[in-house]
Parts: structure tokens; C-alpha cells; sequence
């Protein structure tokens, strides 16, 4: 098998792993498996699906992707980036439409892996990946509003400025108990690792508001009132039914799954690396990636990728190999079935405010600000991306943020890149090196007199500030 097509951990159990380092995973997977709850939770309600869908995709894919991945520290689950898509694809195609694209979208990243793209989605650029989760990030805040004030709104646009015109004529009617709910639980997922790190804080503010709301009978909607029962198994796995029709109307949100999950989770692992000091393998990552939607879809699950947040928290908990990834979807099993029941009590408000906060970190208005100052293509870039994202539609987004990322390195390749036929002033096999200062020049000649000689010039040559491979952790 070729190093790169082998799973990091398989390569780390032939080299041993020390039981110092096991204990450290075995703490490391167990505090994942906490955090990662409320957000598997959250991810599936705001997505337009059952809750139970975000734990089987945290525990089915986060499985594979740690025992098959490219990448030592990688958790892998549902993520806030898939919310608009997944929530598109089921208000047009219904959960069974969502199933089939997923499953799809997992053979596209499969194919991408295996073709090798991972070394190549490192030349999109960071104003595309930026315009994408800001567009997002701003989506997810505004789809989060009817539960953070606890409005009673039947059936909620899902265009953006439609959802905010219902908003503005529903506000009179703001629960208060679900807005402080909401508030109390912003205030301590931000602030709760000023008391410990070793606790988070959306778990407190969960535990401590549903003990609320359940001891004083607060008037809020909970997981029970709006969805019923959380179910205490995982169902048996099922292949969707697929005819061709259906692919030829599936095949789009297919391929915009797959583009958004190779990029990021190709992101989030390398901002593992940059924490870690390590390399991860991208093209095992995808087909990881692509495997995991695949067995996900068919559990009933929805997409799934690597996320950069409870990947990072495993790397600050000291998990540096895949097993603590396996801690914490094992983990995430036993919650489910044996605490499901009590899940089901978690108000919505509480989940809402959680979900501000992933907005808020996914917003990434510090870059956002900071490429507004630089040159006009990236700046064209990013507005673009954005303002069709929040506007019109996350794929059509995509669609065009592709075709624009490639004119844009095309464009940066040929401003810094000049190639000219010279004359060779040397005889036989003699080969000339020669450096010249202005403009950095190289003059390379090889073999005979009669094989052409080039002048290649690299004119203030640098990698596009683009590459989301430059991403700041």
C-alpha cells in the first residue's frame, strides 16, 4: 500500500503507541465526546432534521474518519458549514433526498481522494474560504433567532431577507424565558474557561438550563415538544433507493457537499498540523471523508466533515493520535443510549445560544476586515462568495467561487511567471546555471546545444495570500 493511501492509524499502531500517550488519548476522546454533543444536537435541528441524525453522523462518521483518516488528531462529524446545504436539500427533496445526496456526495469525495486532489485543493483561495464560512456563519446566526426569542412562527422563510422581514413582524411576541435562556447560555460558553478548560461551558449552560426549565415549568420549547423522543438505538443501515432521475436532480447539492467537505476537512487538518507540528495525508483523508458519508447516509445520518473546533479541543486535551477520536464517538454511543431520554429535555432556546457562539467563531470577521484592506481580486472574491451565500444559494456560491479561484490563480501564475526562448552560450553537454540578480533570473540549460534553452523569470513570485493552506489557526 502507498504511504499515502495508508491511514495514520495504522501506520502509528505499527509504531507503537506508549501507554502515557493512550491515557492522555482515552481523557482527550472522553472530553470530545461531551463537547461534541450539544453541537451534533444543535447542527441536526438547525439543519431541518431530527437531533438523533447529528449524533449518529457525529458517532457513525467520526468513527471512520479516525480509524481510516490521513490525519492523527482529526474529529470528524456534522458541522455548522453543512447547515444552509443540508436545510436546502430538505425543504426541496425532503430527508430521503438529503440520504441519497449524502450518499452520492461520499462517492465524489471517494473519486477526488483517489485522483489525487487533495494536493490540489491547497490552491483555493483563503478570500473564497473566508466569503463561504463568514456567508455561512451570518446564515446560521439569522436561522437561530426564532428559537433565541422564542418566536411562535409556523413555517420560516428560507431566504435570508425573507426570514428577517417575518422576524421584524413577529417581534412582539419575544418569550422572555427563552430569550434569557438563550443569553445565560451565550454568556457561559464564552466566558465558563475563565473558571476551567476542563469543563465546557455550552455543557453547563445545557445541564443547568434544563434543570431550569424542568423544575420551574418554564413556558420554551425543548427537543420533546418539537421533535418527540430522542430513540436510545441506532438503526440498522439501509441503502437508499436511487434511480437516474433522481441522481440528474441530486447530482448538483452532491457535488457542493463534497467540494465544501474535502475543503474543509482538508482545512482542519491543516490547522491540526500547524498546532501538532505533524503532516497529515490529504488524499487518505478524503476517501476517510468520502467512506464516512457513505456509512453515514446509509445509518440515516446527514454529511459530515472534519471540524476544526473539537479537533482543536482534542489537540489543547493532549490527543495526538486517532484513538481519542474512537473515545469520543464511543462515547457519544453510550450518551445515546443510555442518556437519550434525558436529552430530549434540552430547551431549543439553550441549543439557539450554542449556536450563536459557533457563528460568532465561524464568522471570522478578524479576516474578513484584514482582506477588505488588500488587493481588489481578493477582495472581488470574497464579496462575491459572500453576498451569494447570504442572498441566493450556498452551491450556486460554490459554483462560482470555483470558477473565480481559478481565474485568480491563473491570473497570480501569469503575473509571476515569464518564459523566454534564449540563446545557449555553452557547447556540447555542458550544463549553465547562471543567477541574475534583477528580477531573481535563472538561466537553465541541459543536455545538448540543440534542446532550446529557457529564461525563467519569477517576478516578486509569491503563493496566492489565497491559499487556505495559510489559513490562521
Amino acid at each position: 500500500m502507498r504511504k499515502e493511501f495508508r491511514p495514520k492509524f495504522f501506520t502509528l499502531l505499527s509504531e507503537g503507541i506508549s501507554r502515557q500517550q493512550l491515557t492522555q488519548d482515552l481523557l482527550s476522546g472522553i472530553i470530545v465526546g461531551i463537547v461534541a454533543l450539544p453541537l451534533a444536537i444543535a447542527f441536526a435541528i438547525a439543519s431541518g432534521v431530527s437531533p438523533e441524525k447529528g449524533l449518529v453522523t457525529a458517532i457513525i462518521a467520526g468513527l471512520v474518519i479516525s480509524v481510516f483518516g490521513g490525519s492523527r488528531v482529526q474529529i470528524g462529524g456534522p458541522t455548522g458549514a453543512f447547515i444552509v446545504i443540508v436545510y436546502g436539500i430538505v425543504q426541496q427533496y425532503g430527508v430521503g433526498g438529503l440520504t441519497i445526496a449524502t450518499f452520492m456526495a461520499g462517492f465524489i469525495i471517494i473519486g477526488m481522494g483517489l485522483a489525487r486532489f487533495g494536493n490540489y485543493l491547497k490552491f483555493v483561495p483563503y478570500p473564497l474560504v473566508v466569503g463561504f464560512t463568514s456567508g455561512i456563519a451570518l446564515i446560521i446566526f439569522s436561522s437561530q433567532i426564532k428559537d433565541v426569542l422564542g418566536l411562535e412562527i409556523e413555517q420560516l422563510p428560507a431566504g435570508f431577507i425573507d426570514k428577517w422581514s417575518v422576524y421584524f413582524h413577529n417581534f412582539s411576541q419575544v418569550n422572555v424565558y427563552a430569550l434569557a435562556i438563550a443569553l445565560f447560555t451565550i454568556v457561559i460558553t464564552f466566558h465558563f474557561n475563565k473558571v476551567t478548560s476542563k469543563i465546557p461551558g455550552s455543557i453547563v449552560a445545557i445541564v443547568l438550563s434544563t434543570l431550569a426549565v424542568s423544575y420551574f415549568h418554564l413556558p420554551v420549547d425543548t427537543i420533546e415538544s418539537n421533535f418527540g423522543e430522542i430513540p436510545g438505538k441506532l438503526s440498522l443501515p439501509a441503502l437508499p433507493h436511487i434511480e437516474y432521475e433522481t441522481i440528474k436532480s441530486l447530482i448538483q447539492p452532491a457535488f457542493a457537499i463534497a467540494i465544501l467537505g474535502g475543503i474543509e476537512s482538508l482545512l482542519s487538518a491543516v490547522v491540526a498540523d500547524g498546532m501538532i507540528g505533524g503532516k497529515h495525508r490529504s488524499n487518505m483523508e478524503l476517501v476517510a471523508q468520502g467512506g464516512a458519508n457513505i456509512l453515514s447516509s446509509l445509518f440515516g445520518g446527514i454529511p459530515a466533515t472534519g471540524a476544526i473546533a473539537r479537533t482543536a479541543t482534542n489537540i489543547k486535551n493532549g490527543g495526538r493520535t486517532p484513538i481519542s477520536g474512537i473515545v469520543h464517538a464511543l462515547v457519544l454511543l453510550l450518551i445515546m443510549l443510555v442518556f437519550g431520554s434525558y436529552a430530549k429535555l434540552i430547551p431549543l432556546s439553550c441549543l439557539a445560544g450554542i449556536l450563536v457562539v459557533v457563528a460568532y467563531n465561524m464568522s471570522e470577521w478578524r479576516q474578513f476586515k484584514s482582506i477588505l484592506k488588500g488587493n481588489r481580486m481578493d477582495v472581488i472574491v470574497l464579496l462575491t462568495t459572500f453576498f451569494l451565500s447570504v442572498i441566493f444559494d450556498l452551491i450556486i456560491a460554490i459554483e462560482i467561487g470555483v470558477v473565480l479561484s481559478s481565474f485568480l490563480f491563473m491570473k497570480r501564475m501569469s503575473e509571476s511567471l515569464q518564459v523566454q526562448n534564449i540563446a545557449l552560450e555553452g557547447d556540447g553537454d555542458e550544463l549553465l546555471f547562471q543567477n541574475e540578480l534583477e528580477g531573481y533570473s535563472e538561466k537553465l540549460c541541459f543536455m545538448r546545444s540543440t534542446v532550446p534553452c529557457f529564461l525563467v523569470r519569477l517576478n516578486n513570485f509569491r503563493m496566492p495570500s489565497a491559499s487556505f493552506m495559510s489559513s490562521p489557526g
